[in-house]
């Protein structure tokens, strides 16, 4: 593992044990280069998965990404960040389960928008504005109100 601090490419590790979330390993690391110590996490990996643009174009599934994406429609909710990481597996774990190397974006984004609505509807409306390609604050309006029992668009 390449040292962050210095790029050495002989690194120790100090420690290993399960992460909290038990799906994956965390690992304490030293660099006797700089001295500099720093932590890592190993998951598994069912298959490579490829997402499938709209446009058509393929490029490697990155679960950083996706967590990256979930974490700021998550932003200043108060959701544990346990919670949100096991959602996130949850979904990496879905995903890898399909059956199919290659995903569209589009399923990958139902997906998660599915997993924000048991979670916090204020983060998947966040996420739905992006996803969805809101223009307008009629599209936000449109949205929540499909949201509420006994209420329709047309109101």
């Amino acid at each position: 593992m390449r040292c962050p601090f210095c790029g050495n490419v002989d690194t120790q590790v100090k420690d290993s044990r399960p992460a909290e979330d038990h799906v994956s390993i965390r690992r304490r690391r030293f660099c006797p280069a700089c001295g500099g110590r720093f932590t890592t996490y190993e998951r598994v990996q069912l298959r490579d998965l490829v997402v499938v643009k709209t446009s058509g174009k393929r490029e490697d599934f990155d679960r950083t990404k996706l967590e990256r994406s979930i974490r700021i429609a998550m932003q200043k909710r108060p959701i544990d960040p346990e919670r949100i990481d096991q959602m996130i597996s949850g979904i990496v774990r879905r995903l890898e389960s399909l059956g199919d190397t290659d995903i569209s974006s589009k399923v990958i984004g139902e997906i998660v928008m599915e997993s924000l609505a048991r979670i916090d509807t204020v983060a998947y409306v966040r996420f739905a504005s992006v996803y969805k390609n809101f223009q307008a604050a009629d599209d936000f309006d449109r949205f929540v109100s499909e949201l509420r029992p006994g209420t329709s668009a047309e109101e």
